[in-house]
């Protein structure tokens, strides 16, 4: 994927999270409960675009922040 793309889409979860008012370590733990095996590192780098994010990441950052896919990848 390219990498302004990685950043942006990271740069909208961050945005999402934030407006949801929960933190990385937050996020990342619902991601765990919801069977997702990623750290608070892990978003952390997919927020900066320094790691790519994987479907079902995508799907379960969906579910949990309550955004529709326009919202993730505008």
């Amino acid at each position: 994927m390219n990498q302004e793309v990685e950043k942006r889409i990271g740069q909208n979860i961050r945005c999402l999270r934030e407006a949801a008012d929960m933190t990385q370590d937050m996020l990342a733990a619902r991601l765990q409960c919801a069977g997702c095996d990623i750290t608070r590192s892990a978003l952390a780098k997919i927020e900066v675009g320094l790691r790519h994010l994987y479907p079902d990441e995508i799907i379960l950052i969906k579910e949990i922040l309550g955004v529709s896919y326009d919202d993730i990848f505008a």
